[in-house]
């Protein structure tokens, strides 16, 4: 009986300590800060007004609102970044972050006239964006969005334009980036980093230069494809990706 006793007590004890142990993780929090960047498109401005960012861990939920007006996000390339917020975040594994924009604000201007931006999918639910990494508690976060121009506008038929956002989340401290400057400029050239299966793609600006944050280490592959006649497709071998450091192939021509 009393042996009977002693083992209860025991698993009360180990019960207690491991729902102490559970509780005590689920109301950890880890400080974010959620940056975005942007990949250029042939536009004159892309105004985005965005609400809040929801993001989904394995201990619970938060919102970050996002304060202020619609901003140019075009305003954000080459590795130049903005914060659009930050907050507290349970810890734990991220399991999902989606991106709400405002019903109204969102506009595109084109050959200096603006076009509403319509987005089909609707902004109650929110832009899903895929993010494998584990926040820890007490140990600050940044996580760069970036917003891909190119591949978000889609023109219809009657002159409108949709917004059907693309956008990676990219972890800032694991990663490292690919710059250079593709001659001449007037190549319209877009760039694409290959790793195996996983492509990155890129478009250079009006000056030639291209820019991928956010790429993981590794040995990458370069192409470049010139969207306009008479220039030459170009491919770099070869190129080694460090974590933290960025990768410059400096004036590479397509005459």
């Amino acid at each position: 009986m009393k042996i009977n006793s002693i083992f209860v007590a025991l698993a009360v004890v180990v019960l207690l300590g491991s729902c102490s142990k559970d509780d005590k993780q689920s109301t950890q929090t880890t400080p974010v800060t959620i940056k975005m960047t942007d990949a250029p498109g042939y536009y004159d401005a892309i105004h985005l007004n965005i609400d809040e960012i929801e993001i989904r861990t394995s201990t619970g939920i938060e919102s970050l609102d996002v304060d202020g007006d619609p901003f140019n996000i075009l305003a954000y390339t080459m590795g130049r970044d903005t914060v659009i917020a930050g907050d507290d975040v349970p810890s734990g594994m991220i399991q999902e972050i989606r991106l709400k924009l405002e019903d109204e604000g969102n506009d595109i201007w084109v050959d200096g006239v603006r076009h509403p931006l319509k987005t089909p999918s609707g902004q109650s639910s929110g832009v899903k964006i895929k993010v494998q990494d584990e926040l820890i508690p007490n140990v600050a976060y940044t996580l760069l969005l970036d917003f891909d121009a190119s591949k978000s506008i889609v023109k219809t038929g009657n002159n409108q334009y949709l917004l059907k956002p693309v956008i990676r989340a990219i972890p800032v401290a694991t990663s490292g980036a690919i710059t250079g400057t593709i001659s001449p400029a007037a190549s319209l050239a877009h760039v694409f980093a290959i790793n195996g299966v996983d492509t990155v793609g890129t478009l250079a600006n009006s000056v030639g230069k291209f820019y991928f944050p956010g790429i993981s280490e590794g040995t990458y592959k370069i192409v470049i494809q010139p969207s306009v006649a008479g220039y030459l497709g170009k491919t770099v071998e070869d190129v080694q990706v460090v974590k933290g450091s960025i990768k410059d192939l400096g004036n590479i021509s397509v005459q």
